[in-house]
């Protein structure tokens, strides 16, 4: 309780504490179902994870961003403005500094407790929640509305679902489905489940998750992920050629794994898996491209490989 207090006056004090809301205003309701009062037109912006960063980015509505969390690093240009602490960890008193007019949230990853800090002090938050590619593209129609900026949201989603469609129609021609583990970071060895996003990006990409189940992400010792013999290992990693080399190095010393035996063991860049941006389109065309190279060849798709990434 004295921490809410001192909090409250040092906004007071400092002279940050943010204006009521404009007359002009709008009750809207967020994707946790919560009637939310936003300013028709938000000037002052602030995003609370790197996903909805690169959203707005894309939404051509980086003027309006006053503030992002630590590693929001795409565009490159989204690293030069006022970070407010990592998503999880949100700096409250930066938050208020910077005087916005609406912050954006997402439900996994931010502080409930945060958010509601942030309302009390009459900053409207508007929360989202994407699961899946659908609800990535309803975030995108949504955050497009807030931010007058509708039209280039429809043209973000209409290029998704086209090239969504076209990775379905070219695997619709083959009736195989190789098994994949796809491994989230490096130790322990943790998968994706049924409700995840990358879940679904694998079955779209024409391929069978192994970690499937109730668990969004399992833990799995080495003698399982043996036991299940994948024929396409996939690793989402921020690092590069040297970790892979080790990392492909330790499982390389199971010559009967199919994935070792095929060559087949592959580092992707972890954050354009793990976000909920507008890049799940490249995330699934190179899935695609790992999974069945027999259909998608190098130049099937504009955005690089993996192993020109490295």
């Amino acid at each position: 309780m004295k921490s809410n207090c001192l909090f409250l006056i040092l906004a007071v004090v400092m002279g940050v504490f943010p204006p009521m809301a404009p007359l002009a205003a709008q009750t809207v309701t967020d994707q946790l179902g919560r009637k939310v009062e936003l300013p028709d037109d938000p000037q002052r912006v602030v995003a609370l994870a790197p996903s909805i960063t690169e959203i707005i980015f894309a939404l051509g509505q980086a003027h309006l961003l006053k503030g992002v969390t630590q590693f929001s690093d795409f565009p490159p240009a989204a690293e030069k403005l006022p970070q407010v602490g990592s998503y999880v960890r949100l700096d409250l008193e930066k938050i208020v500094a910077l005087k916005p007019d609406l912050c954006i949230a997402i439900k996994d990853g931010n502080p409930r407790e945060a958010v509601q800090r942030l309302e009390s002090l009459k900053i409207p938050v508007y929360v989202v929640d994407p699961r899946g590619l659908d609800s990535v593209m309803q975030t995108i129609q949504e955050i497009g509305g807030l931010l007058h900026a509708g039209a280039r949201a429809a043209s973000l989603i209409e290029d998704m679902q086209s090239r969504i469609l076209r990775v379905k129609s070219l695997i619709a021609k083959t009736d195989l489905r190789p098994r994949v583990f796809f491994q989230i970071g490096i130790a322990p060895i943790v998968s994706v489940g049924s409700d995840t996003f990358i879940h679904e990006l694998i079955v779209l990409a024409g391929g069978k998750n192994l970690a499937e189940g109730s668990a969004s992400y399992p833990r799995f010792s080495r003698e399982q992920v043996m036991g299940l013999a994948p024929e396409i290992f996939i690793i989402t990693t921020m690092e590069r050629s040297a970790l892979f080399d080790k990392v492909k190095a330790e499982w390389s010393r199971w010559p009967n794994l199919p994935a070792v035996q095929n060559d087949r063991i592959f580092l992707v860049d972890s954050n354009l898996f793990d976000r909920p941006s507008p890049r799940l389109a490249d995330a699934l065309e190179l899935l695609a491209q790992l999974i069945h190279p027999e259909i998608f060849e190098p130049e099937t798709f504009k955005h690089p490989t993996t192993e020109e990434k490295r």
